[in-house]
């Protein structure tokens, strides 16, 4: 799963799933007038696995709520393949813990079905310059709402979403365009206000409190 040599290319591939077809032929059709290669559909999750193995999309634009299961799973296996495709989630599904659920499972952005086509063009060109770095409109008011409890700042729940995925600390730092040493600050931060030792007991309280998810 490769993206195209120019980061902003129209000639990017994108994979389309939902199980919707009135949904799947508007979308295709506002792609592809924006100069992006649509090169298939899937309407659940077992279609899309096939898919996207046989076509090795460049980008895909996925639902959260499928039939044969969620769209996170299919997020979470791709990321696992490839940290160079673009996952553009597509969703009526406007409440944060869903969208902080994409942003653990590795999503590139976030949009919701009543945004207009433009900020789905849009978050599909982020995805394919940078795949790895989360765009959403909802973000700050997410993150805002979930740092309430422990006083985490936007930065640091951003950085403690990814700690149970085990990126290193320089991974984390490309992630967010920041310096390893930056991030190193940001933990030490997250550990004290957290009141844990380390990684591992910041992962466990998390997943008590609803700050992470499995």
């Amino acid at each position: 799963m490769n993206v195209s040599s120019s980061p902003y290319s129209s000639s990017a591939s994108v994979l389309i799933i939902d199980d919707h077809q009135v949904v799947r032929e508007g979308l295709k059709a506002g792609i592809s007038i924006s100069g992006f290669k649509v090169i298939g559909e899937a309407a659940s999750k077992s279609e899309a696995f096939a898919q996207i193995t046989h076509k090795n999309p460049d980008v895909i634009v996925v639902d959260l709520n499928l039939p044969d299961g969620s769209g996170l799973e299919i997020i979470t296996w791709v990321r696992k393949v490839s940290m160079k495709t673009g996952i553009v989630v597509l969703t009526l599904n406007n409440d944060d813990d869903n969208l902080l659920a994409a942003l653990h499972a590795g999503a590139s952005a976030y949009v919701l079905k009543s945004a207009p086509l433009s900020e789905v063009i849009a978050a599909i060109s982020h995805s394919i310059a940078s795949p790895n770095s989360f765009s959403s409109r909802g973000l700050s008011g997410a993150l805002a709402r979930k740092k309430d409890r422990f006083g985490l700042t936007p930065r640091e729940l951003q950085i403690f979403a990814l700690l149970p995925s085990g990126m290193t600390s320089l991974k984390i730092s490309t992630t967010f365009f920041i310096t390893e040493s930056t991030v190193k600050t940001h933990l030490s931060s997250i550990y004290r206000k957290l009141n844990v030792a380390n990684r591992t007991e910041a992962v466990a309280l998390g997943l008590k409190h609803g700050l992470l998810h499995n």
